[in-house]
């Protein structure tokens, strides 16, 4: 869809810079953006990207979890997590599995392997963490707001 000529015209560059000084959206996918950089080049070491250890740590639980679940979870499309399983499906760090209750059913697992992956994984985690949230003056409430929007 293309705008009228007038329109187009009639639209300032100052609208652009306000848009760029105000967008929550934009802010919060700048501050994503840098904050999974920050993790992905800390999480090297082991292999796994920051979005892999979020998928891995979403699974670390004492039942199998459903795709539904995980997906809601990670804010994501069932297409797009069952994307982000194969790679980690083909390293031997999650498995899928027939639900006892209903064998149409696929139920996901952290391996040994996984598990393993996240007790390594983990202490660069939290490292990073810890020195994301000693720059910020109250990472409750940033959590809190957060939460909020997603809701």
């Amino acid at each position: 869809m293309s705008l009228p000529v007038a329109l187009a015209d009639d639209l300032p560059f100052t609208v652009t810079l306000k848009v760029r000084d105000s967008c929550l959206c934009l802010h919060a996918q700048r501050a994503a953006r840098a904050m999974a950089r920050r993790f992905d080049i800390a999480l090297k070491p082991t292999g796994i990207t920051s979005g892999q250890f979020s998928l891995l740590m979403s699974l670390n639980r004492p039942a199998p979890a459903s795709l539904g679940s995980v997906a809601s979870l990670l804010a994501i499309d069932r297409t797009t997590l069952t994307a982000n399983l194969k790679p980690l499906q083909r390293r031997g760090l999650l498995e899928s599995v027939v639900d006892p209750g209903d064998a149409r059913v696929r139920l996901l697992r952290l391996t040994s392997a996984g598990r393993a992956m996240l007790v390594a994984a983990l202490p660069i985690w939290e490292a990073t963490h810890a020195a994301i949230e000693a720059h910020l003056p109250d990472p409750d409430r940033l959590r809190a707001d957060l939460d909020l929007l997603a809701a």
